[in-house]
Formats: C-alpha cells, structure tokens, sequence
C-alpha cells in the first residue's frame, strides 16, 4: 500500500495523473470494505455494494480540495463518505413520500412494519456526531468498524493503532453509544 501513499503525496503536490492512478488501487480494498458494509443490511436494499464505493468515490474525487495525508486519512475519508451516504439513504427512505420508513408492499400481504435498520443507523449517526467531539479516535473506530465494516485488524492498520487498542476503544464506544442512544431516546 506504499504505492498509495505515493499517489495521495502526488495528488498533494497537483499531479493531474495520480487521482486517477488511485482509483484503480483502491477500488477492489473498497468494493471488498462496501461489500461487508451491505451484507449487513436488511434483505431488499435498492444500493448496492459497487454503486456504495462510487457513490463514495465520486464524494472523495469530485470535492475540489482532495488532502489527504496518506492511506489512513484517505481511507478515514472513505469511511466518513460510505457513512454519510448510508445515513442520507436511510433519512430519504424515511420520509413520508418515500414511505416513511416502512418495507415496500405486496398488495396481496398488507403487512406494514417500521424498518428498525434505519432507525438504528440514524441513532447510531446521531450518536456518533456527539462523540467526535468528545473522543474523535474512538469515533473514527466506530466509523471503520460500524459503518464500513472493517475488522478490527484492518482498522488498526488504518489508524495506525494496535489492535488490542482498537478492541478497547470498539468496547469503550459501544456502550458509550449505546447510553447516549437510550438517553436521546427514538430519532427525530
């Protein structure tokens, strides 16, 4: 993953060939990262793991100031992309013109239940958003972990952490999250 670093430093210093050098060494890592993230939604989602990394790729490479100290910090960035599309898709599908909330129906099943995924992911949102401002390198162990599925190896390697840290920080900001999810009550 050098070579990584290497383009992000090439991209810093207004190299137009690097960002699309990058592209093709990160795709795979981020389709395998966004592959993982879906596999933990619910049966029937509309996004899918590859449209999930060009979503977020066109997030990354379309703002004009792409600053990125390395493979930690793109991949940070990455993590902040996928979680802001998953939380945006999940208030969308809330709205009342797109069923507030509730799973398509079949008009010969009217059973209609809330879909508690999206809820659980706003509050985790709503959460996390409170915590990195109290602990932003136990958010960001959240953010690998939670919302783009990073094992806990692989988060350590990107924050350049030990992954006995990383449990201990996962542990710590789980039940943190959890108090201030049953403090705020449902999402509003």
């Amino acid at each position: 993953m050098s070579d990584v670093t290497q383009i992000l430093d090439a991209i810093q210093k207004g190299d137009p060939t690097a960002a699309q050098e990058l592209l093709p060494l990160v795709y795979e890592e981020l389709r395998r990262l966004a592959r993982a993230k879906m596999a933990q939604q619910p049966p029937g989602q509309t996004l899918q793991g590859t449209a999930l990394v060009h979503e977020a790729w066109l997030r990354l490479s379309g703002s004009g100031h792409q600053h990125w100290e390395g493979r930690a910090h793109f991949f940070a960035a990455a993590a902040e992309a996928m979680r802001h599309i998953l939380v945006d898709r999940a208030r969308r599908k809330q709205r009342a013109k797109h069923g507030g909330g509730q799973p398509p129906a079949d008009v010969n099943e009217v059973e209609i239940a809330a879909n508690a995924d999206d809820d659980k992911l706003l509050m985790v949102h709503e959460a996390l958003e409170k915590l990195v401002l109290e602990d932003p390198i136990r958010a960001e162990v959240v953010k690998l972990h939670f919302f783009v599925g990073l094992t806990h190896a692989e988060t350590a390697e990107v924050l350049r952490l030990s992954e006995k840290t990383v449990r201990r920080h996962w542990n710590f900001a789980r039940v943190w999250l959890y108090q201030a999810i049953r403090e705020s009550g449902p999402p509003g």
